[in-house]
C-alpha cells in the first residue's frame, strides 16, 4: 500500500502521474531502471510517462501497482485527474495558440504542411504536457527569464534562440529525472574527478558513457546527453534540478573528445565552484570571471598544476605527447586540445591524435543508458 501522503494526493495543475511515480521510487529507495524492468516496454514506457506521451491504462496501472504499490484504481484516477487538468489548461491557452505553435518548439516532429484546427489542438496539448506549464507566461518564466540569470545572458544569439534552447534543456531535465543518483555531494564529486577523467582514455562512447553516468550518480549528479536541436548552440549546462540532485547536460557538440571532456569538466567546475547555480555554455558564451574559473578548473584537471612547467616545455611531436598523456592517464587528444587552446600549437596541427565520433556512434551508446 502507498503511504497516506500518496493516497491524499491533490494534483497541482501540471503534475503528471510520473511525478508521483518518481517520488515513490525515491522514497522507497528503488531505482528507475528496476521499476522500468517491471513494465511492458521498459525504459521506453518510463520515458513516455515522464514526457506525458504515455497514458496509464488498465494494464499499465496493474504493472505499476505491482512494481511500486498503490491500487490499480489509484493509478487510473491519477491519470484521469491529470487529463482533466490538462484539458482545462488547453482551454485556457487557446487564445495564445498561434504564439505557442510559432514560438515554442514541439517536443516531436510536427505534421508537414498547413495544420488543421484539430492538429493545432493536438500540437498545443503536446507542448503543455511536455513543458509542464499552462501558459506562455509560465513557459517564459521557467525557460527564458530564469536563463537570463545564467552565463548565456551575454551571448549574442541567446534571445533569438531561446526556443531551441528551452527544448534542449527540457529534454535534459526529463533524462535527469530518469537517472537514479545518490544525494548531491560536492565533496564526493571532487574526489571522483580523477576517476572521471581516466575514462577519457576509452575511445568508444558505448563503453565510457555508462561508466561516466555511474560515477556521477555516486556524487548525486545526473550526467545526461541530449543532442542539441537545430538553432541551439549549447555545449553544456549544469544546475541543481532538485535540492539533492545536480545535473550536467551535454550535447556532444563538435563530436571530438577534447571538446567533450573539457566541456564536462567545465560544467563540473561550475557545480563545485559556484554552488551549483544555473549555467549554460556555448561557443559564444561571454568569458566573465566565473567562466574563466570553470575553464581553469577543467584545464587543471587535465594537466595538474605540478605538471604545468613540463607541459609548457613539451615538445610538439606525437611520441612526446603520447608519453605525456599516458603519464597523466588521459587521452592524447585532450593534451592536443590544451596546446591548441593556449596557442602553442596551431588549430590544424596534431588533430589526428584526437578521437572524433559520428552521431550514429553517440546515439547507439545512448540507447543502452
Amino acid at each position: 500500500m502507498l503511504g497516506s501522503e500518496a493516497c491524499d494526493f491533490k494534483p497541482d495543475t501540471f503534475s503528471k502521474p510520473a511525478d508521483t511515480l518518481l517520488a515513490i521510487i525515491s522514497r522507497r529507495n528503488l531505482t528507475v531502471d528496476a521499476v522500468a524492468h517491471e513494465l511492458e516496454g521498459g525504459m521506453r514506457t518510463m520515458r513516455g510517462l515522464v514526457t506525458g506521451t504515455q497514458a496509464i491504462d488498465a494494464s499499465l496501472a496493474r504493472s505499476l501497482s505491482v512494481a511500486v504499490g498503490g491500487s490499480q484504481e489509484f493509478w487510473l484516477k491519477r491519470q484521469a485527474s491529470y487529463e482533466r487538468a490538462l484539458d482545462v489548461a488547453l482551454h485556457n491557452a487557446l487564445e495564445e495558440i498561434e504564439q505557442w505553435l510559432s514560438y515554442v518548439p514541439a517536443p516531436a516532429a510536427r505534421p508537414a504542411g498547413r495544420l488543421s484546427e484539430s492538429q493545432k489542438l493536438v500540437q498545443l496539448r503536446e507542448r503543455l504536457a511536455f513543458y509542464d506549464v499552462n501558459s506562455l507566461k509560465a513557459w517564459h518564466a521557467r525557460y527564458v527569464r530564469v536563463l537570463d540569470k545564467t552565463q548565456f545572458r551575454t551571448s549574442a544569439t541567446f534571445h533569438s534562440k531561446d526556443g531551441p534552447l528551452s527544448l534542449w534543456l527540457r529534454r535534459g531535465e526529463l533524462e535527469a529525472a530518469l537517472t537514479t543518483t545518490e544525494q548531491w555531494n560536492p565533496l564526493q564529486l571532487r574526489a571522483l574527478i580523477s576517476n572521471i577523467l581516466k575514462l577519457s582514455a576509452i575511445r568508444q562512447p558505448s563503453r565510457f558513457l555508462p561508466k561516466l553516468k555511474k560515477l556521477g550518480a555516486k556524487a548525486g549528479v545526473a550526467i545526461v546527453v541530449v543532442r542539441a536541436p537545430e538553432g541551439c548552440r549549447a555545449s553544456g549546462a549544469s544546475r541543481l534540478v532538485k535540492s539533492d540532485k545536480a545535473m550536467v547536460l551535454l550535447s556532444f557538440r563538435h563530436l571530438s573528445n577534447d571538446h567533450f571532456w573539457f566541456t564536462l569538466l567545465h560544467e563540473l567546475g561550475h557545480l563545485l565552484l559556484h554552488r551549483a547555480e544555473p549555467f549554460v555554455d556555448a561557443d559564444d558564451t561571454y568569458l566573465d570571471e566565473k567562466e574563466r574559473e570553470a575553464n581553469k578548473f577543467a584545464a587543471s584537471a587535465i594537466v595538474p598544476p605540478e605538471r604545468w612547467e613540463e607541459f609548457a616545455n613539451l615538445r610538439h611531436d606525437t611520441k612526446t605527447i603520447l608519453k605525456f598523456s599516458a603519464s597523466l592517464g588521459v587521452a592524447p587528444g585532450l593534451i592536443v586540445g590544451q596546446l591548441q587552446n593556449k596557442g602553442a600549437v596551431p588549430p590544424n596541427r596534431l588533430n589526428f591524435l584526437k578521437r572524433r565520433w559520428t552521431w550514429d556512434e553517440v546515439e547507439s551508446a545512448l540507447v543502452n543508458l
